[in-house]
């Protein structure tokens, strides 16, 4: 489909260059995505194309990486055609994407099988033999993150073990913005984000030699990492033949889709968060210090000398859908005026119906709704399931305010982010104004950014801040606020009160 996408100037950072078009490139997990921005109007162009990933087995998530290069060859086509632009006119480029995706490639940088995405778990047992065999290091301080289901090496040595023909002709390993600049002609490197989020890395970017040697598996050399913003090669002779661009045309290293989802929507400032309201729920929030937590990810942002701590519940918008298919396919805006009449705090919901990731990084939580009895409606429970969410993310902010970072101004977007319901309940649990964004720019839009940055056609971060169209401000309640101080404290007990039953229901169905 094609978006065109209006009203998204940049107010600040401009330099003149009218006739001059930076192209971020977007290699979501579902679909790949364009965006053409001018340096003087913002926005002249945004077009994605889906490209659903392969689960042939439960638990495992795959794309065809020649699949990504043909789509994105399509996808600036028509971004060209929809500006009325031609290759020439594009004068950098920077690709973002899903990260840690892992593509396995041969010493002629052709992929060897499907990637392995982000959020693949068929790794799980190796996962756990590492976390044991691992247990002397300190993780945490060595990578910013401990060893989960989202590392590399775990699903390095997946492919040792399952697919060992495969991994004896593997030269190299990329994540997937990596692979596809390549395809456009940028040395051989991994991305900052990729690296820390591989545990490969330490925080220094270098290779982490006791990893490698606890695998006890043969290994290629690891890859130099460059940094968000760094010129990496320019279009070659194929590339500019198959993409329609300039020969020469820089290519400029873009970073994590997350992170520079999250950049986009104008995080510039230490404290600047972020919640969204998807399938999942995500938080982010901008810090200058190095921000090293277990229950959370790091990352690095492209601001250089800054950070983005971040977590993700494994429910969010999800726990919605099941809701509305029990209800037969209720309209959520009927289940939220049901939930509107309803007492806040009526209930109290766990949203663990898929395990919880951050901050609790257990896979065996289940959901449970406590306080039901004869007269409990649907509304009740459905503002109960909008309230356990919240209360994930204000445990969330709880991590952040203890690590010592203060939030600023927090912005909501995602699809969840429509129901303005969800979103007073969220300023009433967080205690916070909080800034909706009804236009959210999205990754492609801070590479095409940071690429401008790079080459000198954008002169301040601060240009993202005029891209998002943002909406209504949401504040807290103050009768609200004080049901729901004592309600989270409840939902905190009955979390640690009923992570045992989870457990040994989980176990027992096994």
């Amino acid at each position: 489909m094609t978006l065109e996408v209006t009203g998204a100037v940049a107010k600040s950072g401009r330099m003149s260059d009218t006739g001059s078009l930076l192209l971020g490139i977007d290699l979501g997990p579902s679909c790949v995505t364009g965006t053409l921005v001018s340096p003087d109007r913002g926005i002249v162009a945004c077009t994605s194309h889906n490209v659903g990933p392969r689960r042939d087995v439960a638990g495992w998530a795959e794309v065809d990486a020649q699949t990504w290069w043909q789509v994105t060859c399509e996808v600036i086509a028509n971004l060209l055609h929809d500006a009325g632009a031609s290759g020439a006119d594009v004068v950098a480029l920077s690709v973002s994407g899903t990260t840690p995706a892992v593509v396995v490639c041969d010493a002629d940088g052709t992929p060897l099988r499907r990637v392995i995405l982000q959020n693949d778990v068929r790794a799980s047992q190796e996962t756990r033999e590492l976390e044991r065999t691992l247990g002397h290091l300190n993780l945490l301080a060595l990578t910013g993150s401990v060893l989960s289901q989202q590392s590399v090496a775990p699903t390095i040595l997946w492919l040792s073990r399952n697919e060992p023909e495969i991994w004896s002709r593997t030269a190299f390993v990329q994540g997937s913005s990596d692979w596809l600049s390549r395809q456009f002609g940028a040395s051989l490197y991994v991305e900052q984000n990729w690296a820390l989020e591989s545990g490969l890395y330490d925080l220094q970017l270098r290779p982490l030699d006791a990893i490698r040697t606890a695998m006890n598996i043969t290994w290629p050399a690891l890859l130099p990492v460059m940094r968000s913003g760094e010129i990496v090669g320019e279009v070659s002779a194929r590339a500019a033949t198959s993409s329609g661009l300039r020969l020469g045309t820089p290519i400029v290293v873009g970073g994590a889709e997350h992170v520079l989802s999250a950049f986009a929507t104008g995080l510039v400032t230490t404290g600047d968060a972020l919640i969204t309201l998807g399938d999942a729920g995500d938080i982010f929030a901008m810090s200058q210090k190095l921000f090293l937590d277990r229950r959370l990810y790091l990352d690095a942002y492209p601001i250089p000398g800054t950070w983005l701590p971040n977590g993700s519940m494994a429910t969010s918008g999800s726990v919605v859908r099941w809701e509305q298919s029990l209800f037969e396919a209720v309209p959520l805006p009927r289940l939220d005026e049901e939930a509107r009449v309803s007492r806040p705090g009526a209930l109290v919901s766990l949203p663990y119906f898929l395990g919880e990731t951050t901050p609790l990084h257990d896979a065996e939580l289940r959901g449970v709704i406590a306080g039901l009895h004869l007269g409990t409606t649907r509304g009740d429970l459905h503002r109960s399931f909008l309230e356990g969410v919240a209360y994930g993310f204000k445990s969330h902010v709880d991590v952040f305010t203890q690590g010592g970072l203060v939030l600023g101004d927090i912005r909501v977007s995602g699809a969840g982010s429509r129901s303005r319901l969800w979103r007073q309940i969220l300023a009433d649990i967080l205690h916070h104004d909080l800034i909706s964004i009804s236009e959210h720019p999205g990754a492609s839009y801070g590479a095409a950014v940071i690429a401008g940055i790079s080459i000198g056609l954008i002169s301040d971060w601060s240009y993202v801040e005029g891209a998002s169209e943002l909406g209504e401000i949401f504040t807290p309640d103050s009768e609200n606020v004080t049901i729901y101080e004592e309600r989270y404290q409840q939902f905190l007990q009955l979390s640690l009160a009923s992570t045992p039953i989870s457990h040994s229901l989980v176990r027992g169905s096994e």
